[in-house]
């Protein structure tokens, strides 16, 4: 992981990590229905405006100190309005926060806010132990990468480039758990090593595509393993390409249209992603199904239509055969992400694009597209969550660009219909018209191309066929292990 501050961070290398050492307010299943961990209940007044939670008690940090509703006031008030990206769009309309006693915090809102049973988990609403943290430095505090939480597992030591080390909490709230007694998180850079690691049984567990689709394949096959798409619900992802709309030639929404005309994906999640993959006809992902919808206008693969339209953009083929020079980068993420910028590129050369592909670490690549603004085309992906407010909305809604924040509207879109809806969205409290609304939504996305939606993931996990419990939750990410337990041998 870059870091384990995952209130500021939210890789998932990071948050694999952490959600084992520090409990949400709300835990979700793979129903996406909240479970209590943190909080005991979560009552919400009959016109939207306060939350009251009721916190658990007997819940101890792994220091010894108790956990109370001081130190969720502390986290309301200074990590998420201030820090957490996700929890800084969710409790925007956050006006007040009282504890009535140490136990029982009262959220008061100045709009209501559908979305927040949705977002009380670990990572969006992160709780930090006020005593460490108040009146610090946040975001540099020498206790983000050495966490002190309130989870099964205690952080031990990280030796970086070789594992993180934790142990079981033997004061965790839920008595008789955790059932592990340890957890070893090894950073194995090479794809082929975790391959081998896995089928050796130098590990027992990797999750979201930790090995190449063919190891996939034939890992699936041996009697000791386990390979499973299971317990993703709620981490519904979905690769897009990003245009920057300041740019004069890719502003053209002609020239988007073309794009994704050019582009056989059927093609592209078969041959590149070995089918663990469909392709997208929106920003919001069919397995999100309560939100999802289909009804949007589709760019089905046809070159001579994507001709046409980069003849009307303005752009026809030069005498060397290319109308244009396009710069993509893919996003840095391993051999997938890179040959899907291969495929982009081949398939954009063959309608007269010229298309350089251009390979950055991570670091510049992230300072390019999110803090300076200067690319044409990239590539990444995302998270749909629980809720298009939580995974969706900072794509697209013109006020989550934040310069220097990583996926915060990256492209510039502004579109005030967009910003209607989704503002619509945040506030609307009759479930039936905030499902219309994002559907709405979808279908302006699909008209307007401030992303070009690509495919959804269909992620896959490796596990040891003895280890039990794995999937009972909405992110294998996320599961902070409590449950999970080892059969017997005999």
């Amino acid at each position: 992981p870059p870091t384990l501050a995952f209130f500021i961070n939210t890789s998932t290398p990071g948050r694999t990590v952490v959600s084992k050492i520090f409990d949400g307010l709300l835990d979700y299943g793979p129903d996406l229905k909240p479970r209590p961990q943190l909080a005991e209940r979560v009552d919400v007044s009959p016109d939207g405006l306060t939350v009251r939670l009721k916190l658990r008690q007997n819940v101890q940090w792994h220091d010894g100190k108790p956990f109370s509703a001081a130190d969720v006031k502390f986290s309301a008030e200074e990590v998420w309005r201030k820090h957490a990206p996700t929890a800084r769009r969710v409790f925007q309309h956050l006006s007040k926060v009282e504890t009535p006693d140490a136990h029982t915090v009262v959220l008061t809102l100045s709009k209501p806010t559908p979305v927040i049973l949705n977002a009380l988990d670990v990572v969006a609403a992160p709780v930090l132990p006020r005593h460490l943290y108040e009146g610090t430095d946040i975001p540099n505090n020498p206790y983000n990468n050495k966490p002190v939480g309130t989870g099964p597992f205690v952080f031990k030591e990280w030796a970086r480039g070789s594992h993180i080390a934790l142990e079981r909490f033997d004061r965790y709230w839920a008595p008789g758990l955790p059932y592990l007694d340890k957890l070893t998180f090894k950073i194995i850079p090479d794809v082929a090593g975790r391959a081998t690691a896995l089928e050796t049984g130098a590990i027992q567990y990797g999750e979201r595509n930790p090995v190449t689709f063919a190891d996939a394949d034939r890992l699936a096959k041996l009697p000791n393993l386990v390979v499973s798409t299971e317990g993703y619900n709620g981490f519904a992802g979905w690769l897009w390409l990003i245009p920057n709309l300041r740019d004069p030639v890719i502003g053209k929404l002609k020239v988007r249209q073309a794009i994704l005309h050019a582009i056989n994906r059927e093609a592209l999640v078969k041959t590149v992603w070995g089918g663990y993959a469909t392709p997208a006809t929106g920003p919001v992902s069919s397995l999100l199904k309560t939100f999802y919808t289909k009804d949007t206008k589709q760019y089905p693969f046809d070159r001579k239509k994507a001709e046409a339209l980069l003849d009307e953009a303005g752009y026809p083929k030069k005498a060397d055969g290319f109308r244009f020079k396009l710069d993509h980068d893919f996003i840095p993420f391993g051999d997938d992400y890179r040959r899907t910028g291969e495929f982009v590129r081949q398939s954009l050369r063959a309608v007269g694009i010229d298309v350089t592909l251009r390979a950055q670490d991570l670091a510049s690549w992230t300072r390019n597209v999110f803090a300076d603004y200067n690319f044409q085309l990239v590539s990444s992906w995302g998270i749909n969550w629980q809720d298009p407010q939580i995974g969706v909305e900072q794509h697209y809604w013109s006020k989550a660009e934040s310069k220097g924040t990583p996926w915060q509207n990256a492209s510039g879109y502004a579109s005030p219909e967009a910003d209607r809806l989704i503002e619509a969205a945040q506030v609307e409290r009759d479930p039936a018209k905030r499902v219309k609304l994002y559907q709405d939504f979808q279908k302006l996305a699909q008209e307007d191309l401030a992303l070009l939606n690509l495919f959804e993931f269909r992620w896959f996990g490796v596990w040891d066929k003895r280890l039990r419990n794995v999937t009972d939750t909405f992110d294998h990410s996320q599961n902070n292990f409590a449950r999970v337990w080892f059969e017997s041998k005999a």
